[in-house]
C-alpha cells in the first residue's frame, strides 16, 4: 500500500499558477504510475495527468494541455502537477494517485492508492 499526501492547493486569480506536491510513503514508490484528478462540485472525478514511473510517458486531458505540467522526483517520492494559466473551470478538489499504468488509470480508473485531497479554487 502506498501512503499519498497532497499539498499545495488554495486561492488564486485567474491567470496564475500552482504547483501541487504529492508526498508518497510506503512500498516501492518509484515503480507506479502516478498521477492527479480533481472532482468539482456535482461532477465526477475527472483524470488531469499522468505520468510513468520512469517519467518518461506523460497523459494530460484535453482541458489541460499546455497549461499544466507533472513531474515526478522519485529520489524524492514526490509528484509534482505545475498549473499555469489557471481558469474559474479548474476549480475543483485535486486527488493524487498511484496506480499500475497510464492506461489503467486514466481509462480504467483502477486506482491502487488515493490522497486525501486539496482544494484549488479559481477566482475570475
Amino acid at each position: 500500500q502506498v501512503q499519498l499526501v497532497e499539498s499545495g492547493g488554495g486561492l488564486v486569480q485567474a491567470g496564475g499558477s500552482l504547483r501541487l506536491s504529492c508526498a508518497a510513503s510506503g512500498r516501492t514508490v518509484s515503480s507506479y504510475a502516478m498521477g492527479w484528478f480533481r472532482q468539482a462540485p456535482g461532477k465526477e472525478r475527472e483524470p488531469v495527468a499522468a505520468i510513468t514511473w520512469s517519467g518518461d510517458i506523460t497523459y494530460y486531458a484535453d482541458s489541460v494541455k499546455g497549461r499544466f505540467t507533472i513531474s515526478r522526483d522519485n529520489a524524492k517520492n514526490t509528484v509534482y502537477l505545475q498549473m499555469n494559466s489557471l481558469k474559474p473551470e479548474d476549480t475543483a478538489v485535486y486527488y493524487c494517485a498511484a496506480g499500475h499504468t497510464i492506461r489503467s488509470m486514466t481509462v480504467n480508473r483502477s486506482i491502487g492508492s488515493w490522497g486525501q485531497g486539496t482544494q484549488v479554487t479559481v477566482s475570475s
